[in-house]
Parts: C-alpha cells; sequence; structure tokens
C-alpha cells in the first residue's frame, strides 16, 4: 500500500524513465504498467537488479559493475538517487528480520539490508541484499519458466541466500569497513550502520502509528529519520480529543456542555480503515454527532473528503450506445466520523454511497465539475472533461 501510494504521487512516467536511466532496460510503456510497476510489474534481469541495490549501496550514484570480460567501454559513474534517499532505504530494509532457523547469535550476525520477491504464478523466486562490501543476489527457478507453488522467495531463496552470505564469513563482518568510494563508515559487529558525516539526516520524534509528527494526544512516538527540505511535515490528526455526552453516548458540539467527558478516538480516512478491516485490525470508531448539531458546527471539524477518482489530469471518453463498460468511477477517502458520501456532477445529484464505498456514473462529452460532500457537510470538487465516444479502430483493406 504504501509503495502504491508513493508512485500514485511520483508519476508512473517519471519513475519508469529513472528505471530507464538506471539500466533497466526492456520497459513497456507507463500506461500498460500503471501502478503494478510499484510492485514488480515489469521484467527484470538479475545483473540489473543487482546494479539497482549496487547504486543504493554506492550512495546512489551508479558505476558499471565489473565483469570477467571488459569488452564494452566504461560508463562514467552517474548519480541516481540522493546519498540521503540511499542510506534511509538500506536502512529500513536492515530492519527484515531473518527466518528464524536461519539466525547466527548476535555477536556474529552482520547486518543485511535484504528483500525476497516472488514472481507472479510461481515462475520464479528471489533474494537480494547488500552486506558488508557484498551486493548478493540469488536467483531460484526453472530454467523453462515453469511454474512451482514452491518457488517462493522467503522459503525457496532465503535459505540459499543466507547460507551464502554466512559462508563469507570474516570478510562480510569488519569492525570498522570503510566503503572508499562512497565514504560510509559502517560498525557492522554491533548490526547498525551509522550515516556518514555530512549527509542532511536527523532524528526526530514522530507518531509510532502515522509517521507523521506526534500530536497531543498521539499515545505512542517513536524515533525516525528525517530529511530536512525534502521530507513532508505534518502533524498527525488521526487521534483526535472529543466531547462525549455518557448518557447518550453521542458526541457533543458544545465543547462547554454540562455533564460531557472528553475522549480520545482514532479518525483513520476510510481508505486506511479499509485495510484495517481487512486485516482483523479493530479500530475505535467515533460516536455519530448528537442530533441538535447542525451542518454549521459538524462542517468546521475533521477533514473533508479527499477525491481518489476521476482524476482532473485524465481525458474520459463516453461509452458507445450499450456500452456499460465506459462509466467513469467516483470514489473518495473520507475521514474517520463520515458514515454516507453524496456525489454531485455541475451541482445535480447523481448518487449517494456509504463510507468506503464507490458510484459509477455514465458520462455524457462535455466538461464537468465534480463535488462529493460527506454527511457532516464536507465537500472536495475536481473538474473533468469528458470526449466523444472513441472511434473503433477498424481494419484497412489492403
Amino acid at each position: 500500500v504504501p509503495a502504491v501510494s508513493l508512485l500514485a504521487k511520483l508519476g508512473v512516467q517519471q519513475f519508469r524513465d529513472w528505471l530507464h536511466d538506471a539500466g533497466v532496460r526492456h520497459l513497456r510503456s507507463a500506461e500498460e504498467y500503471g501502478l503494478s510497476l510499484a510492485l514488480g510489474g515489469s521484467e527484470i534481469t538479475m545483473e540489473e537488479l543487482v546494479r539497482l541495490y549496487a547504486l543504493l549501496a554506492g550512495g546512489g550514484v551508479q558505476r558499471d559493475l565489473a565483469s570477467v570480460s571488459r569488452t564494452a567501454q566504461a560508463s562514467p559513474p552517474k548519480r541516481l538517487l540522493s546519498a540521503e534517499a540511499s542510506y534511509l532505504v538500506l536502512d529500513i530494509l536492515r530492519d527484515v528480520p531473518r527466518p528464524n532457523a536461519l539466525s547466527l547469535p548476535t555477536a556474529s550476525r552482520p547486518a543485511v539490508a535484504w528483500k525476497t520477491g516472488t514472481s507472479f504464478g510461481f515462475r520464479d523466486a528471489w533474494g537480494i541484499g547488500v552486506v558488508g562490501r557484498y551486493v548478493l543476489a540469488v536467483w531460484v527457478g526453472n530454467f523453462d519458466g515453469s511454474a512451482n507453488p514452491a518457488l517462493v522467495g522467503r522459503e525457496a531463496a532465503a535459505p540459499l541466500f543466507f547460507s551464502i552470505i554466512d559462508s563469507l564469513g570474516a570478510s562480510a563482518l569488519p569492525q570498522h569497513q570503510i566503503h572508499s568510494r562512497a565514504g560510509w563508515a559502517e560498525s557492522e559487529a554491533q548490526g547498525v550502520t551509522d550515516p556518514p558525516a555530512g549527509l542532511n539526516l536527523r532524528r526526530v520524534q514522530v507518531c509510532a502509528t502515522t509517521g507523521d509528527l506526534p500530536g497531543p494526544h498521539c499515545p505512542h512516538t517513536k524515533q525516525s529519520w528525517f530529511i530536512p527540505g525534502v521530507s513532508p511535515i505534518k502533524v498527525s490528526s488521526v487521534y483526535r480529543a472529543i466531547r462525549v455526552d455518557p448518557a447518550t453516548g453521542l458526541r457533543s458540539c458544545d465543547p462547554n456542555a454540562a455533564g460531557t467527558r472528553q475522549e480520545v478516538y482514532e479518525f483513520w480516512p476510510s481508505d486506511l480503515a479499509l485495510v484495517f478491516r481487512r486485516a482483523g485490525i479493530a479500530i475505535r470508531r467515533p460516536p455519530p454527532w448528537s442530533p441538535e448539531c447542525g451542518l454549521d458546527a459538524t462542517s468546521a471539524s475533521g477533514h473533508p473528503p479527499r477525491i481518489a477518482s476521476p482524476q482532473p489530469s485524465l481525458v474520459y471518453h463516453a461509452p458507445q450506445d450499450g456500452n456499460a463498460r465506459g462509466n467513469v468511477l467516483f470514489s473518495a477517502a473520507a475521514d474517520g466520523d463520515a458514515r454516507e458520501l453524496f456525489w454531485f456532477v455541475n451541482d445535480r445529484f447523481v448518487g449517494r454511497v456509504a463510507r468506503g464505498e464507490a458510484y459509477f456514473w455514465r458520462p455524457r462529452p462535455g466538461r464537468f465539475e465534480v463535488r462529493v460532500v460527506d454527511d457532516l457537510g464536507r465537500a472536495a470538487a475536481v473538474p473533468i472533461t469528458v470526449n466523444r465516444p472513441a472511434l473503433p479502430i477498424r481494419q484497412r483493406r489492403p
């Protein structure tokens, strides 16, 4: 979910072009991948994958891989990532625990920034990572590409991956290894890697469950890396204190009402609440507002819906007559206390759905403003363009 969300903000085309610049060949157009590109939707060779991990180990600077036969002239080094971003990605990957059966005693365990992967249809299993001065990649599969349900990265590739790492012995466990090209000082024996001096990195307290700066009601905080001037800054608004009438159990709109008490609830947006529900995580939702509270009071609280679809950057086409597949998806993430969403097109009401559900609108050519309003009076709107139906492509006669 975080990877797909990040790619949606970055843009598929921009990421596809970055992969091409980083040496990933045989890429198709960005439109063919969509957001699946963040989850491994493209083919990649082992050498290309090693180059990407070596890029991280090199502080964001890509260099040619050394090979037994050097027939081509080496390309000059080029920077593709910041040193700060490269360090943070490796720091994240170091938090991936080894499979329990493959763990060595802590004192002799090298810090490994690693990840496994399982190809679509169980065609092959992968393990790749950075340990000491090595980038190691393991591929397990059938040379004819045939599938096998046993080809799962963590089960098939990880054992071989860590067996090779353990065989490296002392060469992967220097007390203070200096990476001459990147200038990174590593303390492998303690299982941690301190960032090199001069990086624009700071440690800050964040709300443990949201990753944002902690608000006054965040129950737990933790230290996290922060890139000043780059990392997004916002205070977590998930945990909010509200006034509740204990006699009715309803939320009061009068902060000074006698007999009410302050309680803290979690206001997760509907898209994340759906993820939690599917994972079996119970969320204590805020109670409904008292009937005495009008829209003037409720609309001034919380956050308005966030429209995910339609998108103003896209051009939509009206469907052909009798074709039901041309409908436009209307979806929005609602705040934690919203129960329903109402959709309007050019101020005309078109549909009503429960929080977290989508609506499908049958478009006609023109320019429109699509507006969504939750049951508490909070609204958002986007403009969209709908063109005439696309003409079918007919094969020319020779």
